[in-house]
């Protein structure tokens, strides 16, 4: 009998496996872009992992002591060029990350060939990609899917709200009259304003404080048909849920004041420790308060890449509501 120990000489032939059922699920489940979630840690099978396809770069992120070794590294980066066969591996290091896992300090890097940055696409719409710079490892390949499915539903007038890169705005502006996004970065918004260069769309960036914008704008009457509310998680414990609470509440009520009859809100939360019910919930209780029936049109998740193991809670965080609002 075996001890159910890996031996050294066994977890390279392991990992490599592992990154080959990842990239067989992706082909299952990944359409319309050439980028997406390649592997999703627990969900995977491999916790800890993370990597990113943009295009022909994939960005890699070691997030615990055990995947952060040159042995399990080398592995992983000898399965994705097999696999991938990409121009450039990257390793994006989070220093706050590395700090909390007891991690030693670790420079971002080139693991292999020589690209860092590209140009890809999601759904027709093209965004640049610099590995090296930006949130996370990139865009923010988890809504991927909601972005095709806000475009079906919004018209008129868009407020977008955290709109990091302009992943939501540069899918609306394909079918709204106009689009205005809003986010507190002014790199993020830069790197926006190229992406809507790059698809030729005509789109209002803004850097402002989303509660600030929001408190004005309702103040002053604004009025729009579409608004998206894609704020950051809110609550990064349970400590956090409270609080929590009260910023969604804020931003679902003055969206629902802002919006005409017959609207459509898009709200999210990508907090783990907030449910599904308890955002219906919030949503629910700011539209008492705005005096607005809201009707719901999908209660959706993260893109199909970011698969939900669930016996692995975890692994469920993105929610996101589609309203028609009365």
């Amino acid at each position: 009998m075996t001890s159910g120990v890996l031996t050294p000489e066994e977890l390279p032939n392991l990992l490599r496996q592992r990154v080959r059922d990842a990239v067989a699920y992706r082909k299952q489940v990944v359409q319309n872009t050439d980028a997406y979630r390649l592997i999703f840690s627990e969900a995977d099978f491999l916790p800890g992992l993370i990597v990113d396809r943009y295009n022909d770069v994939l960005s890699v992120q070691a997030l615990t002591q055990a995947i952060d070794t040159d042995v399990v590294r080398e592995a992983v980066v000898a399965a994705l060029v097999d696999e991938i066969k990409p121009s450039g591996i990257l390793e994006r290091v989070e220093p706050r990350v590395r700090e909390l896992e007891k991690l030693p300090p670790r420079e971002s890097q080139l693991l292999h060939g020589e690209k860092t940055s590209t140009v890809f696409t999601m759904n027709g719409v093209k965004f640049h990609f610099d590995g090296l710079h930006g949130q996370k490892t990139g865009a923010f390949l988890d809504q991927r899917e909601n972005y095709a499915a806000a475009e079906q539903y919004a018209q008129g007038e868009v407020l977008d709200m955290f709109c990091y890169q302009g992943g939501f705005a540069l899918h609306l502006a394909r079918r709204c009259d106009k689009v205005t996004a809003v986010d507190s970065s002014r790199p993020a918004l830069e790197v926006a304003e190229q992406n809507a260069s790059l698809n030729s769309r005509e789109i209002e960036w803004m850097e402002a404080n989303a509660f600030d914008l929001l408190k004005d704008y309702a103040t002053a009457g604004r009025q729009y048909d579409t608004i998206i509310l894609d704020p950051p998680a809110f609550a990064k414990s349970k400590r956090d849920l409270d609080a929590a609470a009260r910023g969604y509440k804020e931003l679902n009520l003055r969206a629902l004041k802002m919006l005409r009859p017959g609207g459509v809100l898009l709200t999210c939360s990508c907090s783990y420790h907030v449910s599904e019910q308890a955002l219906q919930d919030i949503v629910v209780a700011a539209s008492l308060d705005a005096h607005r029936t809201v009707r719901i049109l999908e209660k959706r998740s993260q893109s199909k890449d970011h698969p939900i193991v669930p016996t692995i809670p975890e692994t469920a965080y993105l929610k996101a509501l589609i309203l028609n609002v009365v």
